[in-house]
């Protein structure tokens, strides 16, 4: 038998401005929610033409990008470039440090480009590895339905119902699921014991948990799951107007201290000030950020 994972907490993600006229409603990485290894940030973005994440630095973590609608350019001082549509997602590892420029395209109605974006730590022994990255398309991703097809399960990384995900994409062991269920619907899904886990809310309402414990959440809220427990239980009401979607996450905790400071994610007080100096001086990984500017970057619309 599996044993549900009860629910820590649950709170909304207050919209706030980020980056250079984006709008984002960030989650992990508040007063609300620290110290939730491996997860450092969660950002749920929108980003309008004219607006983005201009040039700037990392080091010593992953980003998962996952676009939900629209298109976003990313462009770094390697020479790397491309562009993540509805539905991709991007991970990168930043390693011993880039400098890159993620830039919303211009959509022909004049929406805005929406996504989540997670920040995830590295191990100590990874953080000066070679900066990486690993584009998912949509179309790569594998999907199932259960539950008389009342729930659809879009296996980002990680199991669900005996179908795997895409290998190799983040250093760090995480599981992402893109689950949408219909009113009347139910899924239990098995996470790895140990692991930390949350649900972010896109859209309806969905009751997580079991028994007494259940609770019902609108979305924009992160639902956090106690780690003990094998699994996440979640449904939809019988009677709800609409579907119910949210993003489930599982990582591996990482025994480590963190100190950040922004894009900067190490052990030590240390390691962050000699960051700082790496990235002014453009060395010990910056080296190519001398003088270099992104061609997207250069006028804030694409």
């Amino acid at each position: 038998m599996s044993v549900p994972r009860a629910i820590r907490q649950a709170f909304l993600a207050i919209e706030q401005s980020e980056g250079a006229g984006a709008r984002v409603r960030r989650s992990i990485g508040t007063a609300k929610l620290r110290n939730f290894s491996p997860f450092l940030m969660l950002d749920h973005f929108s980003v309008s033409p004219g607006a983005g994440f201009p040039d700037h630095p990392h080091r010593g973590q992953e980003t998962i990008t996952y676009l939900l609608k629209g298109a976003v350019d990313h462009e770094d001082f390697a020479g790397n470039k491309g562009t993540i549509e509805s539905g991709d997602l991007q991970f990168m590892t930043a390693g011993r440090g880039i400098m890159h420029a993620e830039m919303p395209r211009q959509n022909p109605d004049g929406s805005a480009n929406v996504g989540m974006q997670l920040w995830v730590d590295l191990p100590e022994k990874l953080k000066k590895c070679e900066p990486r990255y690993r584009d998912l398309r949509a179309s790569e991703i594998p999907k199932i339905d259960v539950d008389d097809k009342k729930v659809h399960i879009k296996i980002i990384s990680g199991q669900s119902h005996g179908t795997d995900s895409v290998q190799e994409l983040a250093y760090t062991p995480v599981w992402i699921f893109d689950i949408t269920i219909k009113p009347g619907g139910k899924l239990t899904q098995p996470l790895p014991a140990g692991w930390n886990a949350f649900a972010y809310t896109l859209a309806g309402s969905t009751a997580f948990g079991v028994g007494k414990d259940q609770t019902t959440v609108g979305e924009y809220h992160n639902v956090v799951f106690e780690q003990k427990g094998d699994s996440v239980s979640a449904e939809v009401s019988q009677g709800a107007k609409e579907d119910g979607r949210f993003i489930l996450v599982a990582g591996l905790p990482l025994d480590q201290k963190v100190v950040q400071y922004g894009p900067f994610v190490l052990n030590s007080q240390e390691e962050v000030y000699q960051a700082m100096l790496d990235y002014q001086s453009n060395s010990n990984g910056f080296e190519r950020a001398a003088g270099w500017r992104s061609e997207i970057g250069k006028s804030m619309v694409h």
